[in-house]
């Protein structure tokens, strides 16, 4: 199968189409196969390309006007082993100088994550998701997919007109507010669940073929994280949690090869409303003890 990267876990979902061209599932295959846009992994350009003020570790931000107050978001320039590790939130008068990194001023906002379906550098298909109102430790707990956001469509489609001429396939982005701060070349598979069954086909034929087929109407749903304080091994038996899995909602552990939280998430909780999801997390986090 030409999907790149795909999980064991998550197979099914590409079990409807058999593409002829090779497309990359993770940021690592997405940044093999498209050498000729694959420069979008720079988070630094990408933020100078959106006139943010930023810099590479060992620029001080007192040099581009920022206070030493003023707070900074810390990032590394390009990571494709999991884009958000190591970022965090500092003050522009005690940045660390660590090699690889950069920052860039602090913004707050709306986050929100669209993938999107490109043909020949035109954008023809949308999906939005929302970050929900509720954190842990910068991370949202809930997503909610298929959300309209047609200001979101119109930055979205003049900057991949811009920035990615000739490109076919699919990629996302992740703005707060109105300003772009990740791009991939990849989709969000987490949140494929709920784009429907025409889907992966019309992503396929449009790479291989360069046909748009509308997917139609997208589903739409929730996406919770079970996050966990512990470090340790987590003994969470999903067997033995009372309707841990209702009607319209699916439950998946989220654990590392050692049984520890994957970067602190415990498990993944899909469902189509919200109560239900929100039910099934707390049910959980009751018998993780959280």
């Amino acid at each position: 199968m030409p999907f790149h990267g795909v999980l064991p876990e998550r197979r099914f979902l590409f079990d409807a189409a058999e593409p002829a061209a090779d497309i990359g599932v993770s940021d690592g295959a997405a940044w093999r196969l498209n050498p000729a846009h694959r420069w979008v992994y720079n988070k630094l350009e990408l933020a100078l390309s959106q006139g943010l003020v930023a810099a590479p570790a060992g620029v001080e931000p007192a040099e581009l006007g920022l206070g030493a107050g003023e707070p900074v978001f810390v990032r590394p320039i390009t990571n494709l082993a999991g884009m958000a590790i190591g970022a965090h939130k500092a003050q522009a008068g005690g940045v660390a100088h660590v090699p690889g990194t950069f920052w860039c001023r602090y913004l707050e906002g709306e986050q929100s994550s669209t993938d999107c379906l490109v043909r020949d550098g035109e954008v023809v298909w949308f999906a939005h998701t929302v970050a929900g109102d509720e954190w842990v430790d910068g991370r949202p707990v809930y997503w909610r997919i298929g959300v309209e956001r047609p200001a979101n469509e119109r930055i979205l489609s003049e900057w991949v007109a811009a920035n990615l001429p000739g490109y076919t396939g699919i990629c996302n982005f992740e703005l707060i507010g109105a300003t772009l701060i990740e791009a991939h070349l990849r989709g969000s598979n987490g949140f494929f669940d709920f784009y429907g069954p025409g889907f992966v086909p019309a992503w396929a034929a449009l790479v291989d073929e360069g046909v748009w087929r509308d997917p139609g109407p997208l589903p739409g749903g929730y996406l919770f994280s079970l996050f966990s304080r512990h470090g340790e091994k987590v003994g969470l038996d999903l067997g033995a949690v009372p309707d841990a899995g209702e009607e319209g909602v699916t439950v998946a552990l989220d654990l590392d090869g050692t049984g520890r939280p994957a970067n602190g998430r415990v498990a993944v909780i899909r469902s189509r409303d919200h109560p239900a999801g929100r039910r099934t997390l707390e049910r959980l986090r009751a018998a993780l003890g959280e």
